[in-house]
């Protein structure tokens, strides 16, 4: 019996040294100390043998038992922490990565996406992107532009003036930086000015604050037709291929000619009715949607920055200025301008 011990002792060493994991381990385990297993077994049986035997088995087989479970516990510590490291190289993880799937972070608001496209655009024609104070001087926001002191289309851009010094003010437009511009370099001149402007007013399609994209072009020989190609260009990246412009006369102080501009409407291709008949509620059944107004850069204008080469005999350009909004108003769906300012995720998350 005692050598039966042994080699049950000897056998199950071996096996828990080459056991490769815990579950194999566990099974070493439940075979040779089990409720089954033989060498239990033998420890019930002790007290069936003759009295001279008893306590050299039983001391035999507890020495094995205690021995076996010694390795159980050394060996499944072993196993335990290989499997960790194992599981932990498995599964590292990355934390400078994004979510699985990414977390949604935001998206660009819809106004500076529809900035983003008209600039693209003008880039794509050879414009450059200028950006100028929102603070700006009565000079160059009324008077450099053809609007001097007393002048009555002063009033259709009535603003925000600084009190104690009433020549500053919050600029009704872009437009300031035509002639910050061309004071910086000699023709030709080729930019686009995007940003904030301000004037007093509020309704669904007006705001106190709103953003607007100004144009210049001045060199040799353009023409009202460059203008109108231009135009042309920039309603069919915003509006799609098949767009057309119209120009219609019109007045503004700082630009002779001047003419606003309609687009052949998106949604009924220019016929002002519906494919059921109805008359389109965008065009109002027209056909043409107003989108900005446009014209050839009056003389007077040119006079201003004449030291630093625009010659009114020699260069001529033209400008156009657009409410970004009223863009994204149309290319969206919007029919409240005052919607892009409300910060209501119901509505900003329709157009992630």
């Amino acid at each position: 019996m005692i050598s039966r011990i042994a080699e049950i002792r000897s056998e199950a060493a071996a096996a828990i040294a080459a056991a490769g994991s815990s579950e194999e381990l566990e099974g070493l385990r439940v075979r040779y100390l089990g409720r089954k297993a033989e060498l239990p077994g033998v420890l019930r049986k002790i007290s069936e043998l003759p009295p001279e035997e008893r306590g050299k088995v039983g001391g035999a087989a507890n020495r094995a038992r205690k021995e076996l479970e010694e390795l159980l516990g050394a060996r499944a510590e072993s196993l335990d922490a290989s499997e960790l490291d194992s599981k932990l190289a498995g599964d590292r993880l990355d934390v400078t990565l994004p979510g699985a799937p990414p977390h949604p972070v935001g998206h660009a608001h819809l106004v500076a996406r529809t900035q983003r496209t008209i600039e693209d655009a003008m880039v794509g024609m050879g414009y450059t992107v200028a950006e100028g104070p929102e603070i700006e001087h009565d000079y160059y926001n009324f008077t450099a532009l053809n609007h001097p002191p007393g002048h009555p289309a002063r009033q259709l851009q009535d603003t925000f003036y600084v009190q104690s010094h009433p020549e500053v003010l919050l600029r009704t437009h872009t437009s300031p930086m035509q002639v910050r511009a061309m004071e910086t370099q000699p023709p030709p001149i080729f930019v686009v000015v995007p940003g904030k402007v301000y004037r007093r007013d509020s309704d669904a399609t007006h705001s106190p604050m709103f953003h607007q994209m100004e144009a210049l072009a001045i060199a040799e020989g353009i023409t009202l037709a460059d203008l109108k190609g231009t135009l042309l260009t920039l309603a069919r990246a915003l509006f799609g291929e098949t767009r057309e412009v119209r120009l219609r006369p019109h007045y503004f102080p700082f630009t002779e000619p001047s003419v606003e501009v309609d687009v052949s409407c998106f949604q009924c291709e220019g016929t002002g009715a519906l494919p059921d008949g109805s008359r389109c509620n965008i065009c109002k059944g027209q056909g043409w949607i107003e989108i900005l107004g446009a014209g050839m850069v009056d003389p007077n204008v040119l006079g201003f920055v004449e030291q630093y080469g625009y010659d009114a005999e020699r260069v001529q350009g033209f400008a156009y200025g657009l409410g970004i909004e009223r863009v994204a108003m149309l290319r969206h769906g919007v029919p409240d301008l005052r919607r892009f300012f409300d910060n209501d995720l119901r509505m900003l998350e329709q157009f992630a």
